[in-house]
């Protein structure tokens, strides 16, 4: 079946995850300030909180373009793409939970961890999102080559998440920085920053074939 109301699906799950990220924001107490200096002391107290949304939201951004990418390529979709589909969006709409958990409870490891553990998760699912429309041959117009060099962009983000998670007992939600050096990596694994090959017209039957795999988030 085509694959345009479960992007229009997607899409709106994606928008609605990031929206709710700010209540973690609101939940905050300011206290009861009587001077601008207890304002700016307490907003300084909200340095963390402010640091975690941010994040989250920025990543979450990260992933929605990656879907964006995907589904540019993605031009049928089964049951089982439909589910493994269903359990990232799952994962989405968690972020805002864990976020919340990374505010008020980064003094707690289960506090620091859920957060990165959730976002590994969902890049992952995204990563095998794209797998099985390469080989359920969802994907119509990819070459051999374009589709192994996306196959090694995936990994970008699939390392990063996953160096965060390892990372996240000790640095908690500081460890996401490391999602700066995401276009550098990515260019690294792609090994090429040439425009994607011109399909051509068995391009749809080798890469279903071939097996190989792309997509990061």
């Amino acid at each position: 079946m085509s694959a345009r109301r479960t992007e229009a699906f997607t899409d709106g799950v994606f928008a609605i995850a990031a929206t709710l990220l700010v209540l973690g924001l609101t939940d905050q107490s300011l206290g009861s300030p009587t001077t601008d200096d207890e304002l700016a002391r307490g907003l300084l107290d909200l340095a963390h909180p402010l640091f975690s949304f941010v994040i989250s939201f920025l990543i979450l951004c990260v992933m929605w373009m990656t879907h964006v990418r995907q589904f540019e390529w993605i031009v049928r979709i089964d049951d089982t793409g439909m589910w493994i589909n269903n359990i990232r969006l799952l994962l989405v709409v968690l972020v805002p939970f864990t976020s919340s958990l990374d505010t008020s409870h980064s003094d707690l490891l289960l506090g620091r961890v859920l957060l990165p553990v959730n976002f590994f998760l969902a890049i992952v699912m995204g990563w095998l999102q794209w797998a099985w429309a390469v080989r359920s041959g969802a994907i119509a117009d990819l070459t051999r080559d374009d589709a192994r060099r996306l196959g090694r962009a995936s990994l970008s983000a699939v390392i990063l998440s996953a160096a965060a998670m390892v990372l996240s007992p000790v640095l908690g939600s500081i460890g996401f920085l490391l999602f700066a050096f995401d276009g550098l990596l990515t260019r690294l694994l792609r090994g090429s920053d040439d425009p994607l090959s011109p399909p051509s017209a068995s391009a749809g039957e080798s890469d279903a074939a071939d097996g190989d795999v792309g997509g990061r988030g």
